[in-house]
């Protein structure tokens, strides 16, 4: 029997349904607000670790570090609710023989459909028309003439399962020509989902709308810099709704000031969330949210029945079907067998960035 500790709560309540009904581990409950003390009286003894992967939302004490893996010497796998792994030290990880695993594409449709509304919110200035019949306007309707999305130039960072997604539909729904670039897939592999692979500078140059859809990394950490935007088509959109930091905040702010990118729409931040007095709050041409791109009814269920499927599907003896981490699959196969005994984990999977 292993055991499966969760900070504070699934993303649904179904994981736990799923779990319960598989009947064979024990689950146990890690609350933020307890005492260091308490929180790790479980954490020392469990095998698995499931929470959100957003930074903001878990205390650093909780984070899966070098200092929590020390007190955790039965920890088998860390696995986050969504697609995000930011709050496990995967360096750390891997070097303790801890497979990291999330549940990439599970929020694939929401988090692209939340892209393209706030592409089209941008196009045809809802927000701004929106706030200005509140405060009284009646002026001409033409003060808000948009434009159309249909056969625009979309360039995609990162075509993983949400870029994917989004590249399909922006393709097959408005005729958009799609461009993508993602270090991790060749250029056949990027055709079949949808895009043309292109190089970073030719997408920052072509795109008519740029979508982030790649994780936050040593690599992706402000990629998208002053000299980065400098590069963007005159009048092009930018939409991250991946991670806060792959982007530098104040060098968009200057070039949506400057006049240069025609709009912004950001789910993620730096810190979340962020202050009102936040510079990139203070124009009508920024299109803001929450980081709730991924917060639906049906995306946060598909979330939690991935999370427990996968946590049953390690400990029955099988391949995790995401891995993040998949280099550290020798050494977390032999403290495995270790605890459980038994064969399996022959098996890996390719994981799905």
């Amino acid at each position: 029997m292993a055991c499966i500790a969760y900070l504070n709560k699934f993303s649904a309540p179904n994981a736990l349904e799923i779990l319960s009904a598989h009947g064979e581990h024990e689950v146990v409950r890690v609350e933020s607000d307890a005492s260091l003390e308490k929180s790790f009286d479980i954490v020392s003894r469990a095998h698995a670790y499931q929470c959100v992967g957003a930074r903001d939302e878990v205390p650093g004490s909780l984070r899966v570090s070098t200092e929590f893996l020390s007190r955790a010497p039965n920890l088998l796998v860390a696995s986050a609710s969504g697609s995000g792994v930011d709050v496990f030290d995967l360096e750390a990880c891997t070097a303790a023989g801890v497979l990291v695993v999330n549940q990439a594409g599970a929020n694939a449709q929401s988090v692209a459909e939340h892209a393209l509304s706030m592409i089209i919110s941008l196009y045809r200035y809802i927000g701004k028309s929106d706030l200005a019949l509140r405060k009284g306007w009646s002026g001409s309707r033409w003060d808000f003439m948009g434009t159309d999305l249909a056969e625009k130039k979309i360039g995609i960072v990162g075509i993983g399962n949400i870029g994917a997604r989004l590249a399909q539909i922006c393709k097959n729904g408005f005729g958009c020509e799609v461009f993508a670039t993602d270090p991790y897939l060749n250029e056949e592999e990027i055709a079949r989902r949808g895009a043309k692979s292109v190089s970073f500078e030719k997408l920052l140059r072509h795109s008519d709308v740029i979508s982030v859809h790649t994780p936050l990394t040593d690599l992706t950490r402000n990629l998208f810099d002053a000299d980065a935007f400098s590069q963007m088509k005159e009048g092009a959109v930018f939409i991250n709704a991946a991670r806060g930091s792959i982007h530098s905040e104040e060098a968009l702010a200057d070039a949506l000031d400057a006049g240069h990118l025609a709009g912004a729409g950001l789910d993620v931040w730096d810190v979340e969330p962020p202050p009102a007095s936040h510079r990139l709050l203070g124009g009508l041409n920024v299109v803001a949210t929450p980081h709730i791109a991924g917060c639906t009814s049906h995306s946060l269920e598909n979330m939690a029945e991935c999370a427990a499927t996968q946590l049953i599907t390690i400990f029955s003896g099988q391949p995790a079907p995401r891995p993040v981490n998949p280099e550290v699959l020798p050494r977390f196969r032999e403290r495995y067998l270790g605890f459980f005994g038994g064969d399996g984990l022959d098996g890996l999977s390719t994981p799905k960035l």
